[in-house]
Parts: C-alpha cells; structure tokens; sequence
C-alpha cells in the first residue's frame, strides 16, 4: 500500500529537524509537512533535515494558523489527491518517534486492520515525562471511551495514529465540516472508526514530553481546549453532530 505520514508543524523550532532524521529508509513513501505560520529558521531547519533522509518530503505552507484539524485535513487532501492508501499522523514536536511507525502500520499491511491507535499505555508502550495532570486525564478519558462506544480504549488522546485511507472515503464520515478546524477532528475521527465497524487495534508505542521554557509541555492548553477534546465523544454520542 501505498504510504504517507503527516506532520502538522508549529514553531517546533530544534524539534522538527530532529524528528525527520529519525526516519529510516522506506518506512513510508512520502512525508507531508504541514506547516502553520512559518518562518525563515523552521524552513532552514527543515531543508537542512531533508538532505540527510532517503524518504521525499512535500511542505504545505499555511500563512497564518487555522488549528491542527485544519493543518491534518490539508495533509488528508494532498493524500487522496495523490493516491496514497495507508495514511500515519504524528506529532512534530519529538513527542512520537518515526522508528515506532511499522508497529502502526504492519497491523494494517499484515492483518487486515483498518485503524490503529498508538498506546503509551499497552503491554511495550512508554511515557516519559508525561505532566502529572495529563496522566491522570489521559488515563480516565479512555475509560468514558470505553463505556460510551463499546470498544475497549487505553489511550485515546494519543495522535500517533494510522489508517486505511478508505476510512476518509466513507461517506459516513465527513471530516470536512468547519466545526473539526482544532483538536476536534481526531476525536471525530477516533470516534468514526470506533463505531462504524472498522478493525481496531491498539499498539504500543512511546510518548516524550519535553518542557519548552516559554509554553509548558505542549500547544494544548487544559483551560482553553478541553472542549475541543471532550466535547465530540459526547455530541456524536447524542446525535448533535455527525
């Protein structure tokens, strides 16, 4: 299957370079960067990174940011546009490692599967430096999950995903709505292939936060975007959106 993995890029400045040197050699076919708000020294680092990596690397440039389920979506329609079937989103920042992607994406290649969440929190999974407050959220939220759609979750808030590109296709999802602009979108999304019945699974995989000394450990702010965050599983939930 043809492969993409896309990374939305925010002022990850001595983050994304590091990153894209951790790529090996045919892990996937392309790399999609999707870069709100970019400036001189993120492209520099990011043109400097490319060289040294066997894998081409498309840069799609946002002038002002629209928020991360804008960023994503551009990087799904560079994807369907080209023809690529086995679609991976990670982080930027250095939170996700490009080594781990073949445990993604082998469940899908090898078994069948169509949706593969990566998990800090199964059996081979690892968090390091993960925020206190974080933890403990990231370790309840699942639990709703669980309850509310029937499939057993452990870790829900982690963007370390892949997926069958059909999943974007169904004409039951519809991922283009404005509302999925921020942090919506991959709950939808998590949602979708919940309940639709897709062939889930869960992977293990790690997950490192680094404190950045102007912003904390990540873009994410609890007071301001936990809607963002808690708020799909229960408008899906109760049919106020779809």
């Amino acid at each position: 299957m043809k492969s993409i993995v896309i990374i939305p890029v925010f002022r990850e400045i001595g983050k994304i370079g590091s990153v894209l040197s951790k790529f090996e050699p045919s892990v996937v076919d392309q790399i999609c960067l999707v870069i709100d708000d970019p400036i001189p020294s993120i492209l520099q680092e990011i043109d400097e990174a490319r060289k040294t990596i066997d894998i081409p690397v498309t840069i799609i440039e946002n002038p002002v940011r629209k928020g991360i389920g804008h960023a994503i979506r551009q990087g799904y329609s560079y994807a369907l546009a080209n023809g690529y079937e086995l679609v991976v989103v990670m982080a930027g920042n250095g939170k996700d490692d490009p080594r781990e992607i073949p445990r993604l994406t082998t469940p899908i290649l090898k078994q069948g599967f169509d949706y593969v969440q990566g998990s800090r929190y199964v059996k081979g999974g690892r968090h390091d430096k993960n925020p206190f407050i974080r933890s403990a959220f990231v370790r309840m939220f699942p639990v709703v999950w669980t309850a509310l759609t029937g499939v057993r979750c452990s870790d829900v808030t982690n963007g370390f995903r892949a997926y069958k590109a059909s999943l974007l296709k169904d004409p039951r999802v519809n991922i283009w709505q404005d509302w999925l602009d921020r942090y919506e979108l991959e709950y939808y999304l998590h949602y979708k292939a919940l309940t639709l019945g897709y062939r889930f699974i869960e992977r293990p995989v790690s997950k490192t936060y680094a404190f950045r000394n102007k912003g904390g450990y990540s873009h994410i702010s609890p007071m301001r975007d936990w809607w963002q965050i808690v708020g799909p599983l229960f408008l899906l939930k109760m049919g106020a959106k779809d």
